[in-house]
């Protein structure tokens, strides 16, 4: 392995273990739920989810376990 490798390895290990400097602006993922899977979206500092308790209350147990997921990599005011 050449030193510039090693290089990229050990500043990869230190930004792993600093995650307040990365912050989500958007993404896509789907939530295995219990009885149906959910896409939950990030967009423009919004959150979205395809279940029905988000369509009613603006959140829903799927925002908030990828909140506690991303934590600190994500805008606060996202965070509940």
């Amino acid at each position: 392995m050449d030193s510039g490798m090693i290089g990229k390895i050990q500043k990869a290990k230190m930004y792993a273990e600093q995650p307040e400097r990365i912050r989500f602006e958007s993404f896509l993922v789907t939530f295995e739920g219990t009885n149906n899977n959910h896409q939950v979206m990030l967009k423009n500092e919004n959150w979205n989810c395809t279940c029905d308790f988000f369509k009613t209350r603006g959140v829903c147990s799927h925002t908030m376990a990828l909140e506690k997921i991303f934590g600190k990599m994500l805008p606060e005011h996202l965070l509940s």
